[in-house]
């Protein structure tokens, strides 16, 4: 009888990877010198408690952003895709750009909101190709997917962040224009609870997708995430990379089988 296995997701770091699973995480860095660092733990939020649609997604992004602020305790040579200086600027320098369209007569604000989505992927996409990013992003994704599928798995994964894209756009959109005709004193509130129930109902239709990849739709939707990945926020990574994605992937295991003794 073949072992269940345990739904995985990641993330890449500057210099290494994170695994997370269901109640933990796991870090595995690269320092300069070559060695590897480990740590992991038990998830102090788990989202899986959230069961009401809508609120299910957010509550995973904050899941997944809660063991930032500990890995940074934990590994503080681990170098978090947010740190770097281009992704920062880029960030600003694309909230300007968004603010100036929104202002803009000369578009109409369906075309508007979708411009806006595009050009607020910009700090990912640039984050994702800055030094061994998207190399350690095609490790992450090699690692966990030969532990669900077996060997021979590509460094696009289908529950990569990526195939949100798709999803969030169209949502976000859509809920920006109807934000658009509240009355103005009240426009700001709209747009936050609009950008809010985008995230929600596109990590719906995300779950939707991957319980589905077989129908059309999905795939469509899918299809501009599979592009990104394979295009830009991934690469092929080195066997000194992917030795670093498998002992976080191992770490995290072990805390997730029940082995506590990576949490001493």
């Amino acid at each position: 009888m073949s072992e269940e296995k345990i739904r995985l997701g990641g993330m890449a770091l500057a210099n290494g990877v994170l695994v997370h699973g269901p109640t933990s995480w796991a870090c595995a860095i690269r320092h300069s010198d070559g060695r590897i660092e480990v740590a992991s733990a038990r998830k102090r939020f788990v989202a899986s408690g959230v069961k009401m649609p809508l609120l299910r997604g957010p509550a995973r992004l904050v899941e997944s952003l809660a063991v930032l602020p500990e890995i940074k305790r934990r590994l503080p040579a681990a170098q978090l895709p947010m740190q770097d200086r281009r992704t920062l600027a880029s960030i600003l320098g694309t909230a300007v750009v968004v603010k100036g369209l929104r202002e803009s007569n000369r578009l109409r604000p369906a075309a508007q909101e979708l411009l806006s989505g595009l050009l607020s992927l910009a700090p990912a996409a640039l984050s994702l190709r800055s030094g061994e990013l998207a190399s350690y992003h095609g490790a992450e994704h090699i690692s966990i997917g030969t532990y669900e599928h077996g060997p021979g798995a590509q460094k696009e994964h289908e529950r990569c962040g990526g195939h949100l894209i798709g999803p969030l756009l169209l949502t976000t959109a859509a809920g920006n224009v109807l934000a658009s005709l509240a009355p103005e004193r009240m426009r700001n509130h709209a747009r936050s609870a609009a950008q809010l129930g985008a995230l929600g109902a596109s990590t719906e239709i995300f779950g939707w997708m991957t319980r589905h990849p077989k129908n059309v739709v999905a795939q469509a939707l899918s299809k501009p995430g599979h592009e990104l990945q394979h295009r830009l926020t991934t690469a092929d990574p080195t066997s000194a990379q992917l030795e670093v994605a498998e002992a976080a992937l191992s770490a995290c295991l072990e805390l997730e089988r029940g082995d506590d003794a990576h949490n001493a």
